[in-house]
């Protein structure tokens, strides 16, 4: 009997679960190299989601570009037009990189300057675990808020993150070829 309720309160327990992400907000990153399809973890950082959803609604991503690209650590994106103009933001964030998420392969977080309060639009995929770059209150930093992770297009981000680099300018790391973020759309 005992075994019975333990199994049917996993079950449950496990619905819960699946219920609290069903309810996390699902973007379509669409790329020049394809598409990402993200969950966005809404209930682990509400404010990070909330900022970049107003990014994406407001269509301040279209045409931005992947500005920075190094393999076996992350892409990065979201601030920069093709001519790598750096396009107008909004005021920076709060940091929740104390949300215990951590920099994952697939996982989005948010890009930012060494003040930890100064993202603003800009985020990166990881393409390797990256657990130097999480939450530590010791150390040489505060860490970067994860804030979704890819479900489907892994693949896509795998070839953004093999294209030939090079120096312009003040950046490093940037395509040969521009790799363009055309939008980022909800999923209704």
């Amino acid at each position: 009997m005992f075994r019975i309720l333990a199994i049917a309160l996993t079950l449950a327990t496990a619905g819960l679960v699946e219920a609290q992400a069903a309810d996390n907000p699902v973007v379509v990153v669409k790329t020049s190299k394809g598409d990402v399809k993200v969950e966005l973890f809404a209930d682990k950082a509400p404010i990070t989601v909330a900022n970049f959803l107003s990014y994406a609604k407001d269509k301040h991503y279209d045409g931005t570009v992947f500005h920075r690209v190094i393999p076996n650590f992350m892409i990065q994106g979201g601030g920069y037009g093709a001519d790598l103009g750096e396009k107008k933001t909004k005021a920076p964030i709060k940091n929740e990189a104390t949300n215990g998420l951590k920099n994952t392969r697939g996982t989005l977080a948010m890009a930012r300057t060494s003040d930890p309060n100064s993202a603003t639009a800009q985020f990166f995929i990881n393409t390797v675990d990256n657990a130097s770059l999480d939450h530590r209150d010791t150390g040489r930093g505060f860490g970067y808020a994860v804030f979704g992770k890819v479900i489907d297009g892994m693949d896509v981000v795998a070839v953004i993150e093999k294209v030939k680099t090079t120096g312009k300018g003040q950046h490093q790391n940037v395509p040969t070829e521009a790799v363009v973020i055309e939008s980022i759309t909800v999923v209704e």
